[in-house]
């Protein structure tokens, strides 16, 4: 995918579901991966011609593990004239040490969530871009039905009432193969991540159960996705954003 195409893409997310509004201060998510290094190029240019003027930061949550080298990270938001800020904890030992937690990622990212919250407020920032692409939105819904029963997804936006942030995804309406494609032809500087849970979570597991049933179904995870914008969940109105 081109640089062209990822920003008609993601102005096609943004401008159906109201995500910026003139003067907003966006803080982008940048976990190291693939996905969050897509948004920021493709919110950075938009940024340079979107008729809602809005000022960008980027945002790395360093969880403490070693081996976690952004400094390439460091050079590209240089390049990209973004400024960058790594928040330093300790949520990997808290973890895996202290807590020794057999299931640790709803912990983790409640404690991840919670510490870009606080860095962005303090940095002035009134909303938050999160990463998550097509693929997400539909593995989010299977993981729903699977483990609680009920047919349900992430929104496009949503308001927190008791930080005063907005959480946006202008990637909603890319797939993950349009990201790697994105990321191979860009060279993006990945920074792996170190976590031992990463690659065996739930997550991962209907990763893999989407991408067999679309292999066995063609056109299946497109269908899913056509059946969650159908279902009038809530937040997924194009008319206004939602407040929750």
């Amino acid at each position: 995918m081109k640089l062209q195409q990822l920003l008609s893409v993601t102005r096609k997310a943004v401008d159906e579901f109201h995500m910026i509004q003139e003067g907003d201060k966006i803080a982008v998510g940048i976990s190291g991966g693939k996905d969050s290094l897509t948004l920021l190029y493709a919110l950075r240019g938009l940024q340079r011609f979107y008729p809602n003027h809005f000022e960008l930061v980027a945002i790395t949550v360093d969880l403490g593990f070693d081996n976690f080298n952004l400094e390439k990270i460091a050079e590209l938001c240089k390049e990209l004239e973004v400024h960058y800020e790594v928040v330093h904890t300790e949520i990997g030992s808290i973890i895996f040490e202290d807590r020794k937690e057999s299931n640790p990622c709803s912990l983790c990212a409640k404690m991840r969530k919670g510490a870009l919250n606080e860095v962005a407020k303090k940095l002035g920032c009134n909303k938050i871009a999160y990463a998550h692409h097509k693929d997400d939105v539909v593995e989010t819904m299977l993981l729903s039905l699977i483990y609680e029963g009920r047919f349900h997804t992430f929104s496009p936006v949503t308001y927190l009432d008791r930080m005063e942030l907005t959480l946006i995804r202008p990637l909603l309406f890319m797939s993950e193969a349009d990201v790697i494609g994105f990321k191979n032809k860009y060279q993006l500087p990945i920074a792996k991540s170190p976590c031992p849970a990463d690659g065996k979570t739930k997550r991962e597991y209907a990763k893999n159960l989407l991408k067999e049933l679309n292999h066995q179904n063609p056109g299946t995870k497109e269908r899913m996705f056509t059946a969650i914008r159908r279902a009038n969940l809530a937040g997924w109105s194009t008319e206004t954003p939602q407040k929750s």
